[in-house]
């Protein structure tokens, strides 16, 4: 995978503006913030995103993958000033979740979700380069 960045562009931080990948794509469906037996445990914003981006890598490395084969993500919120609010959190949420890997990204504030307690929903495309 290799990370595109247009000649004067200044590097983004915390995503890529886009990624160039071979292999087998791997789709994933939106992840919230509810664990494996479909229950929140945690309320607040960070815990949901830790836990939404956890479901995430889960599928990944269910597929054979690992965090870095994440190309491309959409992360769907329901409060953009919580989101702001916690960007150090998130940020070592990311780090300790992927790593220093950077997928394109776009992040979407909404005014719900499906599931009436969700705060975050992540999307997500991985290219699974052994597959």
């Amino acid at each position: 995978m290799k990370a595109v960045l247009p000649e004067g562009w200044p590097r983004p931080r915390g995503y890529s503006n886009g990624v160039v990948a071979t292999g087998t794509v791997l789709a994933i469906a939106g992840q919230i913030g509810w664990n494996a037996e479909g229950r929140f445990e945690h309320r607040d914003f960070v815990g949901q995103f830790d836990q939404a981006l956890a479901n995430v890598v889960a599928v990944v490395e269910a597929a054979g993958g690992r965090p870095g084969d994440l190309v491309k993500m959409t992360v769907y919120v329901t409060d953009l000033d919580a989101y702001r609010a916690a960007l150090g959190a998130l940020g070592a949420v990311w780090k300790r979740r992927v790593g220093r890997h950077f997928p394109a990204m776009a992040l979407v504030g909404v005014t719900g979700l499906v599931e009436r307690e969700a705060l975050v929903e992540i999307e997500a495309l991985a290219v699974l380069e052994g597959a």
